[in-house]
């Protein structure tokens, strides 16, 4: 049978032993007064099957456990109601009513609802059939009127409280899991706060290498030149010198920029092209012809793309100038296919035989997948660098 709360059960088990007791005490209050007649014997055997029926009632699933839990039903109402039956047919009908009525109570917290009726069918056959043996059929027609609503009555008080106790139990279980949520919640919160500082420590490593990593590699070359020009050409180490404090002055700007705002981008308020073209004229300063080229119609494109084309042409434009010795650097920003951006910077200089990249291509890399676009690397030793980046119109996660 059905494995109640402990609470329930002993509430269950105490209202049982109650009512068996007061149903004695009414049936012999009532012998005391002549209205029933019986013998030791019957006294004996009516106490007997009310002690089996206190047992079965009390230790019904110590007893009966071993059986599959229809035939437990099968064994227990039908045994309880002939029990029921006995003690009124020994002892008259006195209080087996009492005895009788914890059963309609049982049957409502194991039983379906149209098993429950041949129960308390059988609970009120238990009690009237006594009444006729001793008494006249309308004595027992009258009874039956009465017992019939205290039976029903006794089945709505449990469905009641059964109901009430599975709303208490589904609110304390909808209670733990709201606190499940709440710390989960919590904890995807915290996990949430450090992916996002995680990432824009990031990102703010890969915008001060971009940043200072152009600036800084520049202003190495015009120094380099201001070196070599000091003795014999005064006027060109000054210009040197004066490029190589404009580009740090806005090497610094740019720091400054990156630690306090966190989120200024070079391409916002203004087109990609110009922004790459000021880019370009900035680093035609270390000395190497660039060509920069727009194919297609200009159109606007989106901050966070503009941002990752532009960290693009920087990158490639800084290693030409630190690493690649060419004599000619081409830029291109391509708009002619309406579902994507194109940008390919190409030198002509000694190449590279690890294509794995520094730094600075590496966060590239992550930024343009970030984006959901493609980003290509092609060198060999001699034959020059081109990185190619594509960016879809409709991208993928803010980089």
């Amino acid at each position: 049978m059905e494995n109640h709360p402990t609470l329930f059960a002993q509430q269950s088990r105490n209202l049982l032993i109650f009512l068996v007791v007061a149903g004695y005490i009414v049936t012999f209050i009532n012998a005391a007064q002549g209205i029933g007649q019986y013998s030791a014997l019957q006294v004996v055997i009516g106490v007997l099957f009310g002690v089996v029926y206190l047992i079965l009632g009390m230790f019904d699933t110590e007893l009966l456990g071993r059986f599959p839990e229809n035939t437990q039903h099968a064994i227990y109402f039908p045994t309880q109601c002939l029990l029921t039956l006995g003690i009124g047919w020994m002892l008259g009908p006195g209080g087996n009513w009492l005895i009788g009525l914890p059963l309609a109570s049982i049957a409502v917290e194991r039983l379906t609802p149209r098993l429950r009726w041949a129960v308390y069918i059988g609970i009120l056959a238990a009690i009237i059939l006594p009444i006729l043996r001793y008494s006249t059929r309308e004595t027992a027609f009258m009874n039956a009127l009465f017992i019939s609503p205290a039976i029903f009555f006794v089945a709505m008080v449990t469905q009641v409280r059964i109901n009430e106790q599975h709303a208490r139990e589904k609110a304390e279980n909808l209670s733990k899991q709201l606190e499940t949520a709440n710390r989960q919640l919590a904890e995807y919160a915290s996990q949430a706060e450090q992916l996002a500082a995680t990432q824009e420590r990031n990102r703010l490593a890969r915008e001060i290498h971009d940043n200072l990593g152009h600036y800084l590699t520049i202003v190495n070359v015009q120094l380099e030149a201001a070196r070599l020009t000091l003795d014999s050409e005064p006027v060109r180490t000054l210009d040197a010198l004066s490029k190589a404090q404009e580009l740090t002055r806005k090497a610094l700007t740019s720091v400054r920029e990156s630690v306090v705002a966190l989120r200024v981008s070079p391409v916002e308020n203004r087109p990609l092209e110009d922004a790459i073209a000021e880019l370009v004229d900035e680093s035609q300063l270390s000395g190497i012809p660039i060509h920069f080229m727009v194919i297609g119609e200009s159109r606007s494109v989106e901050a966070k793309f503009g941002l990752v084309l532009y960290r693009a042409a920087q990158e490639g434009l800084t290693n030409a100038s630190k690493h690649s010795r060419a004599s000619c650097v081409d830029v291109e920003l391509d708009f002619s296919q309406p579902d994507k951006t194109r940008l390919v910077v190409r030198d002509d200089g000694v190449g590279a035989v690890d294509t794995s990249g520094g730094f600075g291509l590496i966060g590239i890399r992550e930024r343009v997948h970030l984006l959901g676009g493609e980003f290509k690397m092609e060198t060999q030793p001699n034959r020059g660098f081109c990185i190619e980046v594509i960016i879809p119109v409709d991208g993928g996660e803010d980089p």
